[in-house]
């Protein structure tokens, strides 16, 4: 199982990012420790915005992909409506599952 996520930063930016283990990653960006992201290290993680579980590291890395590619108001569009993926991606958003919490 892998993970799609958009973090709220600090000067409210929005960071995008993929895992394996959600809860690990979480704890290194809002930690600020030596394995978070160059970016969530000059830019403190504040809020996890969005979560997507996907099957594999493949479909994750598409999503993030396209994510990345959004503008910041698209993006904003797609953290408060999940509907709003399959037109960023079309069919494929099947093979998405939206989470609104991080996993136990």
């Amino acid at each position: 199982m892998y993970y799609v996520y958009i973090l709220r930063c600090a000067g409210n930016t929005l960071y995008t990012g993929i895992a394996a283990d959600i809860g690990r990653r979480m704890a290194e960006h809002f930690g600020q420790t030596e394995k978070c992201a160059k970016y969530t290290k000059s830019h403190k993680a504040e809020k996890l915005e969005a979560l997507w579980q996907t099957e594999n590291r493949s479909l994750a890395s598409k999503l993030e992909y396209r994510i990345k590619q959004l503008t910041k108001a698209q993006k904003l569009r797609l953290i408060g409506d999940n509907s709003y993926l399959s037109q960023i991606i079309g069919e494929e958003s099947e093979n998405y599952i939206r989470k609104n919490r991080l996993p136990d």
